[in-house]
């Protein structure tokens, strides 16, 4: 919402405050609302009169009569108005459909290998461009919001850096609105996430929440006290390059031995190879894949679900990387639950179990009791959800 000054400030708080009701409490009457917020039934009507106007508010039945009129509940349209959300991997691009409650109503998957594209930005707003072609009616688009890895300014728009892509100081979210003539957001992909978890997913009565992204880097988002803790250049988080081996291995932000080469994808990938070389059993993995070696992510993640015995013996050094690292995420935030997101790892599994067990064995007894580390909650589309939170959380912020 626009910030303005004096009776208009206070007409906008009003209708924050009353939407905000509308959407946790409707289908509700207008008398209803006033008694909830203790704003003046004039107040509520011209409120809601102006939500209705919008289309953000529809009228959602009559209630039963207690002697005067019957009374006319209103109920929240998150389907009236939609967000494009992108989600920008080191591989692919993903962009959907995202209506009001973060639900994803459609989505396309673009892929691509952006470590060898000359420019990952042009081809990122050329997908863009694609999808919002095909897009019936942009008068209900709210607007584009991106995710991308890397340190991103979410304020001013800019990524910042990201070493993968080889990007610096690209003012995304300008270059977006001058193209697309809409409004833009940006944040770092795993920030986003943890916003996500924090608004809609199973734990967000949870005030402390670290979300960790994992794939083709490794990234974190932090929830302090219900609010994303980006550090003062929107650089916190950056789990991937806490280094755990000051004489291992070069990684591309210039240091050795960050945690990120030893459990991200390319890492698990080349660890698959290894066992193979080596004579592993024939699996499901090296059954499918032993002639062309083609192991993609999802072939290993299905595997793993289904505790293929080649998939859980590459992943037991990766476990003991991780749990180490997310022992010092524990011991510096103490948070009430850790959430992993990793392609379609969405339950418990080898991975999520040897972690958790790992973690509370080495950490501080005190602070992982009621510790919680569970996959991410928030289903196949968490990344897109993601996007459109960073959205939602500005177009319904209290406009102070």
């Amino acid at each position: 919402m626009k910030k303005t000054g004096g009776l208009k400030l206070m007409q906008e708080i009003n209708q924050y405050i009353i939407l905000k009701t509308i959407r946790e409490k409707g289908p509700i009457s207008r008398s209803d609302i006033a008694k909830m917020t203790k704003l003046s039934p004039t107040t509520v009507t011209s409120a809601v009169n102006g939500l209705l106007n919008e289309g953000i508010v529809t009228v959602g039945g009559i209630g039963e009569s207690s002697g005067g009129r019957k009374p006319v509940y209103v109920e929240f349209a998150p389907d009236s108005k939609y967000i494009i959300g992108v989600s920008i991997t080191n591989s692919c691009i993903g962009i959907g459909k995202v209506n009001m409650d973060a639900q994803v109503k459609e989505k396309k998957m673009y892929p691509g290998d952006f470590q060898k594209s000359a420019n990952a930005i042009s081809y990122t707003l050329d997908r863009i461009s694609d999808y919002i072609a095909e897009c019936e009616d942009l008068s209900l688009c709210l607007g584009i919001s991106i995710i991308t890895p890397g340190i991103v300014d979410a304020k001013k728009g800019i990524i910042r850096n990201n070493a993968k892509l080889h990007l610096t100081n690209v003012p995304l979210k300008e270059m977006a609105e001058e193209r697309f003539g809409l409004k833009v957001w940006i944040d770092n992909d795993a920030n986003a996430i943890a916003l996500a978890e924090n608004k809609y997913g199973k734990y967000g009565s949870r005030k402390n929440l670290i979300y960790i992204q994992m794939g083709d880097g490794i990234g974190s988002g932090i929830v302090f006290e219900d609010s994303i803790f980006r550090g003062s250049h929107g650089g916190a988080g950056e789990f991937g390059h806490i280094s755990i081996d000051k004489n291992g291995i070069l990684c591309e932000c210039g240091n050795r031995g960050c945690l990120e080469n030893y459990v991200s994808w390319p890492s698990i990938y080349n660890r698959i190879l290894d066992h193979l070389e080596k004579g592993s059993p024939t699996t499901m993995v090296s059954h499918k894949n032993s002639k062309t070696l083609d192991i993609s992510q999802n072939d290993f993640l299905k595997a793993l679900h289904q505790n293929d015995e080649l998939a859980i013996s590459v992943l037991e050094e990766p476990v003991e990387y991780m749990a180490n690292g997310i022992v010092s995420l524990v011991n510096l935030f103490n948070p009430d639950v850790i959430l992993i997101g990793w392609g379609s790892l969405d339950k418990d599994s080898y991975f999520i179990t040897r972690v958790r067990e790992k973690v509370k064995e080495l950490a501080f007894d005190i602070f992982t009791d009621g510790l919680e580390i569970q996959p991410t909650t928030l289903g196949g589309d968490f990344q897109l959800k993601g996007a459109a939170s960073v959205a939602l959380e500005e177009i319904f912020e209290v406009p102070l």
